[in-house]
């Protein structure tokens, strides 16, 4: 098992930490560089998104990731490419 990582962001003018598995925080490094966005800007709309749910940053962290990999896959599958 692969230990956590923590990094930390200025959110809504405030200080946080998140730990997540390496694994995760390339996969979001990868997405904030597809839109052009500092990983920061990336976990600070996450952050703002996820104010309705409640739901701790973290996972929503790992949820945006998982949905995008997910999207890549879906993306290989239609265009019938194998790995």
């Amino acid at each position: 098992m692969r230990h956590l990582v923590k990094r930390s962001f200025s959110l809504a003018g405030h200080r946080t930490s998140v730990a997540l598995e390496p694994d995760f925080w390339t996969a979001l490094e990868g997405m904030a560089l597809r839109r052009n966005l500092p990983l920061a800007r990336l976990v600070a709309e996450v952050d703002a998104a996820r104010t309705e749910t409640g739901m701790p940053l973290a996972s929503s962290l790992r949820l945006l990731a998982l949905a995008d990999a997910r999207k890549a896959a879906q993306g290989v599958a239609q265009s019938g490419e194998t790995a």
